[in-house]
């Protein structure tokens, strides 16, 4: 490079500031677009009803430059997937799909397309979506096999393959799809609103690149480097240490023995380091998770304890390291499982990084929440329907106010299926959808309260649990009490929190989400504030 070679900074003291939060707004505009189409377009209930899907920009070297504020545990790992497309050689007119763990993916259900932007037939980024499809073959219906113990259980695999070459759809890839899906028509339709989305993409920066000519590209740069800054400015205002924690994950789906997670972090001025040494090698089961799955929840750890408002994209990433020992439960070897490693795994490493955290930025971090996603899936060998939902449970209290009531808490952001949804789409009655009265952590601030989701199957099914915080409760913090444990149940009988099972028409399932834990000292808690849970129901008589 010579001595007049253009720098990130340069470009943004070239761009005025007025300019720059136009540019920036505008891009995260697109992406936030591109959900809109890529939820509007979907078929199945999990896409167009709960959102279970992210939307992102990149620019031509595989930097996040803008996304919509959807997902965290696909979001953070998105750069992995686009990492990989790199390596294919893309052209104008490219779709690339990858759902492959080991190879840019998270785990098998989140179907990634990447998409160049060309709109002047020069790759000047790239479009992404991510979502999580609710059925891609393997052992059992949902493709979320609670026993599985390799990764071939779990689903069809795909490496970054071409899905449309050249805006030529690649028939051959959508047929091997459809061949291995218990429903192939619902996977088309969904895959068909992920490529309309990243159209969606392609067409919009088109018009801000006929608008703002190379200023666009410029601002590329320059948005990233804003967040850098920003993200380095709140980074350098911590106290410097490595501060620890440990924390378990309650089996594997094999054996119910614990698996040890433990983190270091250290913060020296402006820079992060996330260190699992000492993590449980990887596991029979299905708890196993990419490392791209582990920087995700660090991500989020960092972002949740620096300004919410710094512009999300590669800069926030920049200051923040991690690294896990090869061949453990976080950077797992193949053909490992991974299907639970995503979802439960995830959570697990957001708890134990706040954790860590929660000494030298005690205003920052509230007690621990649910901790689990609460997978449920529910479908039919024949390949006729399959239901898959992650239900909310309780948010930590924080230092200032209580937790919050039957949410998705850290890794997901996901609505539920609306009752009416269900029970029309799918032979499922709800019985009850309520909250778990006294499930949150008692303290000045109380912890969120749990829910309770009873389903009654109207056909024989498949009924598979990926769940966490059973037996071990979500801490409270500076005194505050724990949050209740979860359960589950088919037909009244408790389950394990990992489990498969067979049940004939009429039976019914239950799940009853763990509570947040509670902060600071019960006897400092407002008696108002008591008043008031107990005639909102919040709390047991006593």
């Amino acid at each position: 490079m010579n001595d007049e070679a253009t720098t990130p900074s340069d470009e943004q003291e070239a761009i005025d500031p007025v300019t720059l939060e136009i540019l920036r707004n505008q891009l995260e505009s697109v992406a936030t677009e591109m959900g809109h189409v890529l939820i509007r377009g979907a078929y199945s209930p999990n896409i167009k009803e709960r959102q279970d899907c992210s939307t992102a920009l990149f620019d031509a070297s595989g930097r996040m430059v803008a996304q919509a504020e959807h997902i965290p545990v696909h979001l953070g790992a998105m750069p992995d997937a686009v990492d990989v497309v790199l390596q294919k050689d893309p052209k104008p007119g490219d779709v690339f799909i990858v759902n492959d763990p080991f190879a840019g993916g998270t785990h098998l259900p989140d179907i990634t397309l990447v998409s160049t932007i060309a709109p002047n037939d020069e790759v000047i980024g790239y479009a992404v979506s991510r979502a999580h499809h609710a059925d891609v073959g393997g052992s059992s219906p949902g493709s979320m096999p609670p026993g599985a113990k390799e990764i071939y259980e779990e689903g069809f695999r795909l490496p970054a393959v071409r899905l449309v070459d050249g805006g030529e759809p690649n028939a051959a890839v959508h047929d091997l799809i459809r061949a291995n899906v218990r429903t192939p028509d619902e996977r088309e339709a969904d895959l068909r609103a992920q490529r309309a989305a990243n159209e969606r993409a392609e067409e919009r920066i088109g018009e801000l690149l006929e608008e703002h000519g190379s200023t666009l590209l410029d601002a590329f740069d320059a948005v990233i480097e804003y967040s850098r800054e920003r993200v380095e400015t709140e980074l350098d205002a911590l106290p410097d240490g490595t501060y620890r924690a440990q924390d378990i994950l309650e089996g594997d789906g094999v054996t119910d023995a614990d698996i040890l997670i433990t983190v270091a972090v250290t913060i020296d001025g402006a820079s992060v380091s996330v260190d699992f040494a000492g993590t449980a090698d990887q596991v029979a089961g299905n708890l196993n998770a990419p490392l791209s799955v582990a920087k995700s929840a660090v991500y989020f750890v960092v972002r949740a304890i620096t300004d919410p408002e710094i512009p999300p994209n590669h800069g926030c990433y920049e200051p923040v390291s991690v690294s896990a020992p090869a061949g453990s439960v976080l950077n797992p070897d193949a053909p490992a499982a991974v299907v639970g490693g995503n979802v439960e795994t995830s959570q697990r490493v957001m708890d134990v990084t706040l954790a860590a955290l929660a000494t030298a930025v005690p205003d920052r971090v509230p007690a621990g929440g649910q901790g689990t996603m609460n997978n449920l899936i529910i479908g039919d060998r024949a390949g006729e329907f399959t239901y898959y939902e992650t239900i909310g449970g309780g948010f930590g209290a924080r230092p200032g106010k209580d937790g919050m009531d039957g949410v998705q808490v850290g890794m997901t952001n996901t609505l539920n299926t609306p009752v009416e949804a269900m029970e029309t789409e799918y032979p499922l009655r709800v019985e009850r959808y309520a909250l778990r009265p006294s499930s949150g952590g008692d303290g000045r601030y109380r912890g969120g309260l749990g829910l309770e989701r009873t389903v009654t199957v109207e056909t024989d099914a498949t009924v598979s649990l990926l769940t966490e915080r059973r037996r071990t409760a979500p801490d409270g913090i500076d005194g505050g009490k724990d949050g209740a444990t979860g359960e589950n149940l088919v037909d009244g009988e408790p389950v394990p929190a990992k489990a498969s099972v067979d049940v004939e028409a009429g039976s019914t399932i239950s799940v009853r989400t763990p509570g947040g834990g509670g902060h600071g000292d019960p006897a400092e808690r407002d008696p108002e504030a008591k008043e008031r849970d107990r005639q909102d129901g919040k709390v047991n008589d006593r």
